[in-house]
């Protein structure tokens, strides 16, 4: 649900996975078939998990961090891991880049450039991501909703941000 104001958008499970859904759709509509799915830890686990599963295609992980102050609101230095976890030993052939939205754009567009750079055996690329933002310098192949307001979006595990074992302990009364 987007706010009034266009600054918040919330969203619940039953909304998230709808989306990730009709991102699914869109891929398998363009007729594209694909090797691998690359997602981007973390925002684009939860999707890349779930296209792995629909596509049949085996999953694999490049770790990114660049939200982290302001319980994650504040983006900060964008870091990415050197090496790519696969269960096939290296990433090639085509593949399909996850994550959960383009932003500003610039960890896809670092992504991109370092993939092309510096993995060979990858012989095509492309992009796949639940929301667009419209300040997003960087346009995905696949994306299910342009968000021209650039609100900030709740997703509905954030809640986990700021939940410590302690709290959860308490929770159940253990």
């Amino acid at each position: 649900m987007l706010t009034e104001d266009g600054k918040h958008l919330y969203v619940s499970y039953d909304e998230y996975h709808n989306l990730i859904e009709k991102l699914a759709i869109r891929i398998h509509q363009s007729n594209w078939h694909f090797d691998t799915i690359l997602c981007l830890a973390r925002g684009g686990m939860r999707p890349g998990d779930i296209l792995s599963r629909i596509f049949d295609k085996p999953l694999a992980i490049m770790s990114t961090s660049s939200y982290r102050a302001d319980a994650g609101m504040t983006q900060g230095n964008l870091d990415i891991a050197r090496f790519i976890t696969t269960p096939k030993g290296e990433i090639a052939g085509k593949v399909l880049l996850v994550d959960d939205l383009a932003d500003t754009g610039h960890t896809l567009n670092a992504v991109i450039h370092q993939l092309r750079n510096n993995y060979a055996p990858i012989t095509e690329l492309r992009s796949a991501v639940i929301w667009t933002k419209g300040m997003s310098s960087f346009q995905p192949d696949y994306s299910v909703e342009l968000l021209p307001t650039n609100p900030w979006i709740h997703q509905p595990f954030e809640s986990y941000d700021t939940l410590s074992p302690e709290q959860l302990m308490a929770k159940w009364k253990i």
